[in-house]
């Protein structure tokens, strides 16, 4: 009787304590949820905050599963930098490779797959890849292991992906400006310059022609018609040199692989350098482009009268080029001496 007694008060024991304990655990999962919704919504301000660091630089977070080839792309849609949606281009190793443009793709891949083997510290590299519209997009890719096998076997690798185009345009509009004439788009001088120095030194053997030309009559016309008439002619003659260079020099067969340049040094100043030492094709050239200004031209509504008085010199892989471009200069100058509108060799 006294046990079923001692039992009974046990058990009142464990019903009194019970609520108490059933109490404290109610607390306790109360406090985790306001913990898990605490950091619930730290983790989604973090993600909105990283999302716009990231959308206001253009990059994107990616990841790949190296067995599968599967691609993750963490902050922006797939494929939405080439213009795909994600039915058009699968998330796949295979399909990035497969947009990467033909002149990048094979030290690219090769550059991503060394990384991979282990060979290279890490995967680094500025290409461009083909866009769905079919223009080319620039873009920096920098990735690195971070997860390895039992056996040491690479599983994931992580990296980032931005679109560096307006960079690279950039870049190469700068370039343009460093080599280019602005108003014409011929090479400057020391953009031909370059191009002789380089010819000497990767063609065996080096040889060719320096043609000086001069415009007759340009300051009259300038003078007369105004700076933005003098362009516009300017223009129009630099084309029509190129038109004739084009003709006849690039279908001319002068070596395995002929080349020709055409600059503007400055003012009424143009400069063609070739490879070509064919004295009979390089008359028929200085012919023809004489022949185009032979008579007065119709230009904008205006008739003018401008001639061409043309220096040539030859030259082998002895000369440097400030010589073969003064000598052109002195016989182009004994041109103007003798009357104009016409050509010479030094």
């Amino acid at each position: 009787m006294l046990k079923d007694y001692r039992l009974s008060m046990a058990q009142q024991d464990i019903m009194t304590q019970l609520p108490l304990e059933l109490e404290k655990l109610q607390q306790r999962i109360k406090q985790l949820e306001n913990e898990n919704n605490r950091l619930t919504l730290l983790n989604k301000r973090v993600n909105e905050q990283l999302n716009a660091a990231l959308d206001g630089t253009g990059l994107c977070l990616w990841e790949q599963h190296i067995p599968t080839g599967n691609l993750t792309i963490f902050n922006q849609q797939w494929g939405h930098l080439l213009g795909f949606t994600r039915e058009e281009l699968p998330a796949h190793i295979d399909s990035w490779k497969n947009n990467l443009h033909a002149e990048d793709k094979d030290w690219v891949i090769q550059a991503f797959e060394s990384h991979v083997a282990g060979t290279a510290e890490t995967y680094q590299a500025v290409h461009r890849m083909v866009h769905k519209d079919g223009s080319t997009t620039w873009v920096s890719d920098r990735g690195r292991i971070i997860e390895y096998g039992t056996n040491g076997e690479p599983l994931r690798i992580m990296g980032t992906h931005i679109d560096v185009t307006q960079e690279k345009r950039y870049e190469q509009d700068l370039a343009k400006l460093a080599h280019c004439d602005p108003l014409t788009n011929l090479l400057n001088r020391n953009a031909l310059i370059s191009a002789f120095e380089y010819e000497k030194h990767h063609r065996n053997p080096h040889h060719g022609a320096l043609c000086f030309i001069d415009l007759d009559g340009f300051k009259v016309i300038n003078d007369h018609l105004g700076h933005r008439y003098g362009d516009t002619l300017l223009i129009h003659i630099a084309q029509d040199i190129r038109q004739v260079c084009d003709q006849l020099l690039r279908t001319a067969e002068l070596t395995p692989q002929p080349y020709h340049h055409v600059a503007r040094f400055g003012g009424d100043e143009f400069v063609i350098l070739t490879c070509c030492n064919n004295i009979e094709l390089l008359t028929a050239l200085a012919k023809t482009l004489l022949s185009h200004y032979q008579e007065p031209i119709q230009l904008e509504g205006e008739t003018i009268k401008v001639g061409l008085s043309i220096g040539i010199s030859l030259f082998d892989e002895l000369d440097e080029f400030s010589k073969v471009c003064e000598q052109a200069d002195k016989a182009m100058y004994s041109i103007k001496n003798q009357g104009k509108h016409n050509f010479l060799f030094w």
